[in-house]
């Protein structure tokens, strides 16, 4: 199911996000989350005929949003798609012979149109296959995960994704279930956890759970540490990282990446007691939506973004 750009997913914090790369027109910049193209539009409006823009998205859906990002429904020559995981994100630009780049741009929720395309089982409000994988292509579904991983895997995996503190629980559940009973579906899966959790925070619980299958389908905690390492490692000095986040757990990764220039976020001081980092903050404080934004677009309550400088 294709969707218009303006309906794949509404870009969040689009200004503020885009203002966070302090662009030079003629620089090199990536956006490693194209989606519906909103954040890459915006760059490439910024960027002269001598700039140029690679944006990477691992979804198919993704790549026909790229005519709307154009005059006239053509490509802007000084645009790339890349069809891949931003994981890989050091290899591409080296097959495009680019050693540095001036900024880099993530926006790592969720596309809307995951969540409402009915087929691809990210969410619990259709009864769909349980696939959830951004790239079709490759890996495990979730229903592959809920077959194969064992019981302590599973509990590990909706407490560290999910913090879930009954993992433990909807773990043996589901080992319990599938023993009889395949796990295929979106409604098969709630059907075995439903009766674990309280009427009054279902619907957040569930979230929480589809949310820690996601992850772990996608690999996306260590595909975002392997990008910012990349990153750290491509961006030239003055180079910036905008990064909007959706979840604690990512948060800490940017965060610690930021802060002190690796992904444990173990800090590390001069003989002064300056802290050595390659990157210096730009906002302190987080940046988050505004009332009229999260009133417009629900899904952007919980953006963080967070802007850093190389130095």
């Amino acid at each position: 199911m294709v969707k218009t750009a303006e309906t794949y997913h509404v870009p969040v914090l689009l200004r503020e996000s885009v203002d966070g790369l302090n662009i030079h027109p003629d620089g090199i910049y990536v956006d490693v989350t194209f989606g519906g193209g909103g954040h890459s539009r915006e760059i490439l409006s910024r960027l002269s005929k001598q700039g140029h823009l690679y944006s990477f998205d691992q979804d198919a859906d993704a790549e026909q949003n790229i005519c709307e990002i154009g005059s006239n429904g053509e490509k802007p020559e000084n645009f790339t798609f890349v069809r891949s995981n931003f994981r890989y994100l050091s290899n591409w630009l080296r097959y495009y012979g680019v050693e540095q780049i001036d900024g880099l741009l993530g926006d790592l929720g969720v596309s809307s149109h995951h969540f409402d395309d009915e087929q691809r089982g990210f969410s619990f409000r259709f009864d769909a296959p349980l696939d959830m994988r951004m790239n079709k292509r490759a890996g495990k579904t979730a229903a592959d995960i809920l077959r194969e991983y064992d019981e302590e895997e599973l509990a590990n995996m909706f407490y560290l994704y999910g913090e879930l503190k009954n993992s433990r629980k909807i773990a043996a559940a589901i080992v319990n279930s599938r023993s009889t009973t395949p796990i295929l579906t979106t409604k098969d899966f709630q059907a075995v956890v439903e009766p674990l959790f309280k009427r009054e925070r279902e619907k957040k619980e569930m979230t929480k759970l589809f949310q820690a299958l996601r992850i772990e389908v996608n690999q996306e905690m260590a595909a975002l540490k392997e990008m910012l390492i990349s990153a750290s490692e491509v961006l030239k000095p003055s180079g910036r990282l905008s990064i909007i986040t959706y979840h604690s757990l990512e948060d800490r990764i940017v965060k610690n990446m930021m802060k002190s220039g690796n992904i444990g976020g173990k800090v590390e001081q001069d003989f002064f007691g300056h802290i050595n980092s390659p990157f210096k903050l730009i906002n302190n404080k987080v940046i988050v939506p505004d009332e009229n934004e999260q009133e417009s677009n629900p899904r952007s309550r919980s953006a963080k973004l967070r802007i850093a400088e190389k130095k």
